[in-house]
């Protein structure tokens, strides 16, 4: 049986209580920081009016950043594949010889 914790995380001057297991403490602490940080950096560059257009831009900007990464992995994963094809042709020709 996992034992659960009880922890507090503000986010934009609001408290969240959760209750999480204890492995993804550092995980969402980082996070709760990071979405902090960028809420100030959204609010020094731009004339923000409400909380919740920070939010959303903050949203879309975490959302892009893992979109992007999946769009980087799957070109990095399809060049590893093309190489890893041509090798295969080669030892298959160098095999068969």
């Amino acid at each position: 049986m996992s034992t659960k914790l009880k922890i507090k995380l503000s986010i934009a001057d609001r408290v969240y209580p959760l209750t999480i297991d204890p492995s993804q403490e550092e995980g969402l602490r980082k996070a709760a920081k990071s979405i902090d940080v960028l809420i100030k950096q959204f609010e020094q560059s731009y004339s923000v009016r409400d909380k919740q257009d920070v939010l959303a831009m903050c949203a879309l900007q975490f959302a892009s950043q893992v979109e992007q990464k999946s769009i980087d992995n799957t070109t990095v994963n399809e060049h590893v594949e093309d190489k890893l094809n041509a090798l295969n042709q080669l030892l298959s020709k160098h095999l068969q010889s």
